[in-house]
């Protein structure tokens, strides 16, 4: 008989593939309906579907929702939620409109300011990844969840960036100087560009040894992933302090960090 914790959380599965076949009804069409945001950032007809889609099922759980789509909620209502349903509908919007496939759908469980619970879907791939706090994480392959048990050598990130011919995964779309003169200082590094949360699965399926990014988030492009990551053993850590992401704050854009 499932938990009602299991039930959120395949809740939250379920969501993100409805999520990812309706991105998909619209990604096989000729046009996507682009237009441009406050920030210069384009929205697509699918961004706005998959945020319907989303929210049509969770929004039965009774727990707030927060949604890149729907994200104009005041701080003073969201301090107040003990946990609530973080989302990005459609996290690489800009490799969804270049349809080199490389966008997921994003939907985390926050708790206080911590991501217990990732799912990330793949829509062009069918993939689904999921896990997080005492739930061991999973990628789920044509409807058979496969563990995945990576359990890194835990080491600080002094040590880490110490070592040699490191796979370092970096964005596609949001390169940095920043990222640059990390990529500098270290011994004969590998780099591996791809979009969206795919960076932090690259890592989960130990495809890749680290992510820095040293250009923009926001809390919904992380906190599903973070979640994933964390149980098997990765840190996502604020740059310069050794603390992690946290959720729900004032300001939901993420300061820099790095994934170790």
């Amino acid at each position: 008989m499932q938990s009602k914790t299991e039930h959120l959380f395949e809740l939250a599965n379920e969501a993100c593939i409805k999520a990812g076949a309706e991105i998909m009804k619209i990604y096989e069409t000729a046009d996507f309906g682009v237009e441009m945001k406050a920030n210069n950032s384009p929205l697509t007809l699918a961004d706005q579907a998959a945020h319907n889609a989303i929210v049509n099922i969770l929004e039965g759980t009774g727990i707030p929702i927060l949604s890149e789509e729907g994200k104009d909620i005041p701080f003073e209502e969201r301090k107040n939620w003990d946990r609530f349903w973080l989302v990005d509908p459609l996290d690489g919007t800009k490799e969804f409109i270049k349809r080199n496939g490389e966008f997921t759908v994003n939907i985390a469980l926050i708790e206080g300011s911590e991501s217990v619970f990732g799912s990330v879907y793949v829509p062009v791939t069918g993939i689904l990844y999921h896990g997080g706090r005492m739930y061991p994480a999973k990628k789920r392959v044509n409807g058979v969840d496969e563990n995945l048990s990576l359990n890194p050598k835990r080491m600080d990130l002094k040590q880490k960036l110490e070592l040699e011919n490191l796979t370092v995964v970096a964005s596609r779309s949001h390169n940095s100087p920043d990222t640059q003169e990390l990529l500098d200082s270290l011994a004969n590094p590998a780099v591996v560009s791809m979009g969206s949360s795919l960076k932090f699965m690259a890592l989960a399926e130990g495809k890749a040894d680290i992510y820095p990014r040293f250009a923009p988030t926001m809390e919904w492009d992380t906190a599903a992933a973070h979640g994933i990551i964390s149980s098997l053993g990765y840190n996502v850590q604020i740059r310069d302090i050794n603390t992690p992401l946290r959720y729900n704050k004032e300001n939901l854009l993420n300061p820099h960090f790095i994934c170790y």
